[in-house]
């Protein structure tokens, strides 16, 4: 069983609970003290960029790091994506390795090393802001606009691996957005208010097999990922009939027991099924037939603004 998130991460004012559990965050605190004076070390052999988050999960890394890859494969330059190898991860792991070329290892460090022998130019991490051995060449930090930074208070009270302080050492922001009528004012004030010329950009899902369903259908929607909320919410803005959710915590390993439960939910009121693709490759295959899941396309705006950023930050002469 995963770890679920406390509701109370995402209060926007922090409860009795987390201020309770503050004295807990000391650990967080010294160890972000202790990554943050210790010498990192740049490779000159190849570029990387991390995408990461200071906010736990739900941010959208893995689709930027896909889209990122899917941007920079077109250019002359060899690149792969990474990630440090976590057995409750196998989900990321296996859409990564499916939509790109893809270097794992349980160390950062070894999978730099790896790609440099196999003469990759760029390296695209998902995840590993908070690793204290590698000085990245471009820092992108996620966030999803919805949950922002919750409580604001670090591990255990809240949500946050880091303060939104740290903001001051990272290059870029992009923040995830389901509705594009959403205020982001007061959300892109606070980051410029820490980090006056940091750059911020804004990324939203787009439904890539929508023409596969009826929408005359009715569904039961099921996912176990870092905001659940956010795939409802996209089916729901693409007028699928959603009258079933169930909700499971996030890199949920699936059983027998749980697709049967909810193939029985499906079947008894007459419902269509629908799942993540990071929720889809868990199933087991003689289960899969009978569940379809969403495509989905990241779409970032001022793409271009983006790659030239990066580009021009990866290219500097240190």
């Amino acid at each position: 069983m995963k770890f679920k998130k406390p509701k109370f991460w995402d209060y926007k004012k922090p409860n009795f609970i987390a201020y309770l559990l503050t004295p807990l965050n000391l650990i967080i605190r010294i160890n972000n003290i202790i990554l943050n004076i210790k010498p990192k070390k740049k490779y000159q052999n190849i570029k990387t960029i991390c995408v990461g988050n200071i906010y736990v999960g739900g941010t959208g890394k893995t689709p930027t790091v896909i889209k990122l890859y899917e941007i920079f494969k077109n250019t002359k330059l060899k690149v792969s994506t990474a990630k440090k190898f976590y057995s409750d991860q196998e989900d990321e792991h296996i859409i990564l390795n499916n939509k790109s070329e893809f270097i794992t290892s349980d160390n950062r460090k070894k999978i730099i090393l790896k790609a440099i022998e196999e003469n990759y130019e760029l390296l695209i991490f998902d995840d590993g802001l908070q690793d204290g051995q590698i000085d990245y060449d471009f820092k992108l930090v996620c966030f999803d606009s919805e949950n922002w930074i919750g409580n604001g208070f670090l591990i255990p009270s809240g949500p946050m691996r880091e303060k939104i302080e740290s903001l001051k050492k990272y290059d870029a922001v992009i923040i995830k957005n389901i509705d594009e009528k959403f205020d982001l004012t007061e959300i892109n004030r606070s980051i410029h208010k820490i980090n006056p010329t940091i750059k911020i950009f804004y990324s939203f899902f787009k439904i890539k097999n929508k023409d596969e369903f009826s929408l005359n259908d009715k569904f039961l929607i099921f996912s176990g990922i870092g905001n659940n909320n956010s795939f409802k919410e996209i089916l729901i803005k693409n007028d699928f009939n959603i009258v079933e959710e169930i909700v499971f915590p996030d890199h949920f390993d699936y059983t027998t027991f749980d697709i049967l439960k909810i193939l029985k939910i499906a079947e008894n009121k007459n419902l269509k099924i629908i799942t993540t693709e990071k929720d889809y490759v868990k199933i087991p295959k003689y289960f899969r037939e009978k569940i379809n899941f969403i495509k989905i396309d990241l779409k970032i705006l001022e793409q271009k603004k983006l790659t030239e950023l990066i580009e021009s930050k990866i290219n500097e002469i240190n």
